[in-house]
């Protein structure tokens, strides 16, 4: 995690880590004569998201927050693959790019205007200071949980409808 913000943007929201969730999607043809795997690979993208999101609520600094918020959201992204929605999956790993990359780039902007503070802890009532990266964050925030006229708030109703059909 230690680096600039813009480096960390770039690798939790359009590279590295979503490489993974990607060989997934690409290799789906191999997946699927293994009934077995997909199984395996639905319970650890679950388990995933649950244990990332639970980590993510104790921590202090504010660009780990972000990143276990991207674990989990790799871990739904995972657990879809396993259950043979890949089309799905892509469009979550496509939203989670640009919606990542906003609350990185966002959040980035206020450590630097902080002289480099990233404890949660410290920082309050940023409205004022900061108004066009709390509007962001926001705007991220709002994305990342579902709320509706976003691109996730689709995504939402596809897991939803997926998970009891």
């Amino acid at each position: 995690m230690e680096g600039p913000t813009p480096v960390s943007a770039l690798i939790h929201a359009a590279t590295l880590v979503v490489a993974g969730v990607f060989l997934i999607i690409r290799c789906s043809i191999i997946f699927e004569n293994a009934e077995t795997t997909l199984l395996v690979v639905s319970i650890i993208g679950a388990l995933t998201s649950f244990m990332a999101a639970s980590i993510g609520l104790f921590q202090n600094d504010l660009k780990r927050v972000i990143a276990y918020s991207t674990c989990s959201q790799l871990g739904y992204m995972i657990f879809i693959s396993g259950l043979s929605h890949y089309s799905v999956s892509m469009f979550h790993l496509a939203n989670h790019a640009v919606f990542k990359a906003l609350l990185f780039l966002s959040a980035g902007c206020v450590i630097h205007g902080l002289s480099d503070e990233q404890d949660l802890r410290k920082m309050g009532g940023l409205l004022h200071i900061f108004p066009v990266s709390s509007v962001m964050i926001l705007i991220g925030s709002l994305a990342l949980v579902g709320t509706p006229f976003f691109n996730w708030f689709l995504l939402k109703r596809l897991y939803f409808r997926i998970s009891f059909c």
